[in-house]
């Protein structure tokens, strides 16, 4: 394949992106157009203005966040999902009815609340959580309560892209630490390796292992949640079982880091401490998030087969 021929290729790949790129745009103005009167169009266009300056400081140090702080890397993707679950309930949006409700004037001017309340006492988190609350409160007064119940998932899923408060991940990354640090200990102990537990730290016979904040598995937990809550409402019908499979993301979570820290001390053990760190740890990472991945596919797997015997 020469350099023309390759040139060529990645034209032709451009100009797919470039036709699919303005095709949606088009839908989208489309549908934006069916569901939304004129008059409407002109208080939203208004309204977004207004979250635009409000929220242009709140937005800015949420990116920053998410550059920086791996535990909350997956914010991004959080407004991409969000939109698509919005496409993809275009057609009920569409042959909804409007009915605006001037109840959505109580969420809204709640959500100002917060965010008020958030910029003068600068706590990020209360500003932050204003944006979904300001957003069902447009929703409601500018739409009515059949297009709250349509968009109710998309809109509740923005949640996901917000950092939790410094002072409760502290709370919950420490116990989380301990409690792998103690099993991790144990299994580790039932296989024949000496070790010692000095809270999360693991003293082996050649060197030691600390169970620091992020091998407390509380990155795996908050992916894992983001991307359980979205399995769960695509593969599951019952409210029950997407209900159990979200909640199930938290044992899920704290046994594959523990099945982590366990095998991480015994590798330490026979190999060295060189593979706690590096290209390894980052490693087995990914392989235990996968591991926890395969978990809840096997639990859809379960209810699956549940639904089929009782239709059956």
């Amino acid at each position: 394949m020469n350099e023309n021929q390759i040139g060529k290729i990645v034209i032709d790949f451009w100009q797919f992106i470039k036709n699919l790129g303005q095709d949606c745009l088009k839908q989208f103005m489309k549908l934006f157009c069916c569901i939304i009167r004129p008059k409407v169009i002109i208080q939203l266009s208004m309204l977004l203005l207004c979250l635009g300056f409000l929220y242009f400081s709140v937005f800015k140090s949420l990116f920053y966040d998410w550059l920086h702080l791996p535990d909350f890397s997956h914010g991004f993707l959080v407004p991409l999902i969000s939109l698509y679950f919005i496409w993809e309930h275009r057609d009920k949006l569409e042959k909804a009815v409007i009915r605006p409700q001037n109840s959505g004037l109580g969420l809204i001017l709640f959500g100002t609340a917060l965010l008020i309340i958030g910029n003068i006492s600068s706590e990020s988190f209360t500003m932050r959580i204003s944006f979904p609350v300001i957003i069902f409160g447009l929703v409601l007064f500018l739409l009515g309560w059949l297009h709250v119940k349509l968009l109710f998932f998309p809109l509740s899923f923005l949640v996901f892209m917000i950092p939790i408060p410094s002072i409760l991940l502290v709370k919950i990354t420490f116990p989380m630490q301990l409690l792998a640090s103690k099993i991790a200990a144990a299994a580790i102990y039932w296989c024949g390796i000496p070790v010692f537990r000095e809270g999360n730290i693991l003293n082996l016979a050649n060197t030691s292992l600390e169970v620091a904040e992020a091998c407390s598995g509380i990155r795996s937990l908050i992916s894992l949640l983001a991307l359980g809550t979205v399995f769960a409402y695509i593969m599951r019908k019952s409210l029950w079982q997407r209900v159990i499979m979200v909640l199930s993301c938290f044992p899920i979570a704290i046994m594959v880091n523990i099945f982590r820290v366990t095998i991480t001390g015994i590798l330490v053990h026979n190999y060295g401490s060189s593979v706690a760190h590096g290209f390894f740890h980052d490693c087995a990472g990914y392989f235990t998030f996968i591991i926890a991945l395969l978990v809840l596919f096997g639990l859809n797997f379960i209810f699956s087969k549940m639904s089929i015997s009782k239709t059956a």
